[in-house]
């Protein structure tokens, strides 16, 4: 992890390079902050948080300094999300971003400069789960504490996100896989506990006592995981059906 550590810090200083005194800090989230990074299939999930908005040409110049090509991401990727503190302390469902950079080797490249150029295809879910698990595991790289800038949504709010990320996994090209179903067990286990886990924890967890759930196909996901057979696709559309009727209910 040493790797990641130094990448991480040398994150933080070009963000400060780029945003000067406007930067308030930068955080881990994802799979590092729920302690379940795994190097050569993990993303690296990083928040800026900044004090205003940043203006487009400092967009431009943060980007440039940050890409894989300037900077060798570790991982699979970086996926780099930039918000005012206003935004991260919100505890809303809006995306709410000032720019978002995806880069790296086994990454396709992507810049959004603002939220209304995202594809809506892509989902608006994801950055208010993000602040969510961020508020309460949020890797401090520099700045205060990550619970101190990130507020999750509301309960209810929350619940709905969680239902939306569901559907919009079931729907997608890459629904069938080990991922997918550790995925739904993570957003089972957040509504039933009301915390965070990474992924194959969530499985494990669920694992234990599963209900209505088919607890074959997480054993398959989780061997999967460590490079075993990826489970049978109609069994894992089945299981993500019945995740999703349930946090429905």
């Amino acid at each position: 992890m040493r790797d990641v550590d130094d990448y991480l810090a040398e994150i933080a200083r070009r963000c400060a390079g780029s945003l000067g005194p406007d930067l308030v800090g930068v955080y881990a989230g994802g799979s590092l902050a729920l302690d379940g990074y795994r190097a050569g299939r993990s993303d690296i999930d990083v928040a800026v948080v900044t004090g205003s908005a940043v203006p487009e040409e400092t967009k431009a110049m943060t980007i440039g300094r940050l890409r894989h090509e300037s900077l060798p991401c570790p991982a699979r990727g970086l996926e780099l999300v930039v918000y005012r503190a206003e935004v991260a302390a919100a505890g809303d469902a809006e995306p709410g971003f000032e720019f978002e950079l995806n880069t790296g080797e086994g990454m396709a490249f992507r810049e959004t400069l603002a939220p209304n150029r995202r594809p809506p295809e892509d989902g608006s879910f994801w950055y208010a789960i993000d602040r969510s698990i961020l508020s309460e595991h949020g890797w401090t790289i520099v700045g205060p504490p990550a619970e101190k800038l990130f507020r999750s949504p509301p309960e209810p709010l929350l619940a709905e996100l969680v239902v939306q990320s569901q559907r919009w996994h079931l729907a997608s090209s890459m629904a069938a896989t080990d991922d997918a179903v550790l995925n739904a067990c993570r957003a089972w286990h957040r509504a039933v506990t009301g915390h965070w886990l990474a992924k194959a924890a969530a499985g494990r967890a669920v694992r234990i006592d599963p209900g209505p759930l088919d607890p074959t196909v997480i054993d398959e996901a989780l061997r999967a995981r460590d490079g075993g057979r990826p489970p049978d696709p109609v069994r894992v559309r089945r299981f993500q059906q019945e995740v999703l009727n349930l946090l429905e209910r």
